[in-house]
């Protein structure tokens, strides 16, 4: 089986940036994720959604990554939110506790319902 390496799409909306995620989060997506939350960040959305819609794999290095994304989200005061991961992913995100730390939505839909303002101040 070959990997599928990670792509992301950055796109903008009233304070918030989602973050389209291709393929599969591991060692190798590490430059590709950091740009897209950098190009997310530039335009200083108060939140940033990450759609794992299209995402097939996430190893042990990708949820450190991840990981590593919530700090910078944390640290400069922004929301990191996560939607359309599988219930296998939903499960790793509990059991590792990621989900006590950034909200979890089934679609993007779901996400943005209530609209920028709701999921800004919702879970601080």
């Amino acid at each position: 089986m070959t990997a599928k390496s990670l792509e992301a799409q950055v796109r903008h909306q009233p304070r918030v940036a989602i973050i389209d995620l291709h393929g599969e989060i591991n060692a190798f997506a590490e430059d590709v994720l950091n740009s897209a939350y950098a190009e997310a960040e530039s335009r200083k959305s108060d939140v940033i959604l990450l759609n794992f819609s299209d995402v097939d794999y996430i190893n042990s290095t990708g949820i450190a990554l991840i990981v590593s994304l919530l700090a910078r989200a944390r640290k400069s005061k922004r929301r990191l939110l996560a939607c359309g991961l599988s219930n296998h992913y939903v499960e790793i995100f509990q059991i590792t506790r990621l989900v006590d730390f950034m909200s979890v939505f089934p679609d993007e839909t779901s996400a943005l319902a209530d609209g920028p303002a709701s999921i800004i101040t919702s879970h601080e």
